[in-house]
């Protein structure tokens, strides 16, 4: 009997971890995404105010 509520309990536990672990890769995920694709951006609005890609007159 006693065995049967110990697997129980494990059982559970394990899901709660791997709900857990889903929602840190999730949020991993996002923060690479931030971080990769946002001084990308960054970079590009920069020289773009800058006049980077205008064509050069002359």
């Amino acid at each position: 009997m006693k065995n049967k509520k110990n697997s129980r309990k494990i059982q559970t536990n394990s899901n709660k971890k791997n709900q857990e672990l889903g929602q840190t890769k999730n949020s991993a995920k996002l923060v690479l995404f931030i971080f990769g694709i946002g001084p990308i951006i960054g970079i590009t609005i920069f020289l773009y105010t800058k006049g980077f890609f205008n064509s050069p007159s002359m």
